[in-house]
Formats: C-alpha cells, sequence, structure tokens
C-alpha cells in the first residue's frame, strides 16, 4: 500500500492542479470552461491508464505488491474521471439560470448598403462556426446548446465573438464568404451615400409579429425559444438611416404564408 501513496497524490497533482493551471486564464463562459477542463481530466485519464497497461506487459514481476500498485493506478483515475464528469453535469446545471441544457435558435440577416452577406462556411470536417455552445451551421441561424449559466451569455455580440467576428453601436467586423467586412458609422456606400449600422428584430408577442429597432445591437439577448418564429429574427443594416426594414427572415415568410402568424 505504500507504493499507493505517492501514485496517488501524483494522480491528485495530474487531476487537479495541472488541469486548473492550464484552464483558469481560459477565455469564454463557465460552461466552456468546465467543458475544457473535463475533456483534459479524461485525455490524462486515458493517458495514465493507457502508460500503466504497457507496463504491466513490461514488468515481469508478478509479485502481489505490484499487482496491486497496477491495479491501483487503473481503478483510481478511473473513480476520479467518473466523480469529475458526474460532477461538473451537476454543478452547471445548478448553476445555470434555465436549470439545465437548453436548445435555442435566432436567425438572422446582415447587409451592407443593400447586398445580403453570408458569414464565412465551417472549415475542414467541422459543421459549425464558432462553439459547441454558441454556434452557425451555415444556415443563418443562431443556434445556443448547452447550459446558459447567465442571459447576458447568450447576446449577439457573444455570438459574433464566437465566430471570430466583433460589433459595436457604431461598427461591424466580421469574417464573411469573401474576405472580411469591416465598417465604421459614416463610412461611404459604393454609390457614395453614407452608411450606418442599424439593427431591427422581429419577435412574437401575445401571438402577433412585431418589429422594433434596435439601439443596443451587442447586449442583445436571444429568446429562449427552440423553433423560429417566435424565436428572434434579427436584420443587421449598414446603409442610410432608416426608421424601419423591409428584409424579414425566410422563417418568418413561411409561417406567415402559412398562416399561423400576421403583423
Amino acid at each position: 500500500m505504500r507504493f499507493l501513496l505517492p501514485s496517488f497524490f501524483l494522480l491528485l497533482f495530474y487531476f487537479f492542479i495541472l488541469p486548473t493551471s492550464v484552464f483558469a486564464s481560459a477565455s469564454g463562459n463557465l460552461e466552456e470552461y468546465v467543458h475544457r477542463l473535463s475533456l483534459n481530466v479524461v485525455f490524462v485519464a486515458s493517458l495514465f491508464i493507457g502508460v500503466t497497461v504497457l507496463l504491466t506487459f513490461v514488468i515481469k514481476n508478478e509479485s502481489e505488491r505490484l499487482k496491486l500498485l497496477f491495479f491501483g493506478l487503473i481503478i483510481i483515475p478511473t473513480i476520479i474521471t467518473t466523480l469529475v464528469l458526474v460532477g461538473s453535469t451537476l454543478y452547471l446545471n445548478s448553476v445555470s439560470a434555465t436549470g439545465g441544457p437548453v436548445h435555442w435558435h435566432a436567425d438572422f440577416e446582415i447587409y451592407y448598403c443593400g447586398e445580403k452577406i453570408e458569414l464565412a462556411d465551417p472549415e475542414g470536417f467541422s459543421n459549425k462556426v464558432g462553439t459547441d455552445t454558441f454556434h452557425e451551421h451555415n444556415d443563418n441561424r443562431i443556434h445556443v446548446e448547452g447550459v446558459v449559466i447567465d442571459p447576458s451569455d447568450v447576446t449577439f455580440g457573444t455570438f459574433l465573438e464566437t465566430v471570430g467576428g466583433k460589433v459595436s453601436k457604431t461598427s461591424l467586423d466580421l469574417p464573411t464568404t469573401d474576405s472580411r467586412l469591416q465598417v465604421e458609422n459614416g463610412d461611404l456606400c459604393p454609390d457614395g451615400s453614407e452608411g450606418q449600422l442599424q439593427a431591427f428584430i422581429y419577435r412574437v408577442e401575445s401571438g402577433r409579429i412585431v418589429r422594433h429597432k434596435i439601439d443596443d445591437l451587442p447586449a442583445l439577448v436571444i429568446s429562449p425559444h427552440g423553433e423560429v418564429p417566435p424565436g428572434d429574427c434579427i436584420i443587421v443594416e449598414f446603409a442610410k438611416p432608416k426608421n424601419r426594414t423591409d428584409h424579414l427572415c425566410e422563417s418568418y415568410e413561411i409561417q406567415i404564408l402559412k398562416g399561423k402568424y400576421s403583423f
């Protein structure tokens, strides 16, 4: 048993001290941090168990003490990993504003001087741009999939940051399918007119569609709906100043034609 004690403290270092030091300065919300921490614990455990199994084939000593040591080096990381995964899930659910995982959606369209702009497509084997929690599948739809710790974590500004962009009240920086769109209030459109960043939102209130102009686009919190509509339709335009938009998300157009919703 005395051989297990140093190994146990070594496991504590790998499972708790090392992951914490690696991710303590990690950016992103709490769910992303815990998710990466859990993946790190699983990786270290798998590596540790794999090395231990290899040692059982290399070391020919078959003493009961050594067998007990190898057994401990396999069972301890297995138990710790299970506790970390279960504990992290229970913890996130307990501190979340939603009481557990959600699956919300909101549609959006972005226009530059009247021309519709598409976000950059997913790369490699990934089918999404963004994070597991906050992403887009090349479908002009914001996907919120996971635990929402605080509503302020699911804003339009946060979404653009996860896909490699940035937005303020007066500027927009966005990766697109062509290159990159970077505009600021006062920049000129191709026709020589002075543009301004503006945003509008369609929502379902009391069974009817309403349209509002958004004053603070970065801080806009996504509505908690799985379907669109009643989920949000967000229209972002860089154009001449206007009080309303004529653009509408396709999902809203379809439901209006079906007679499910109306203005």
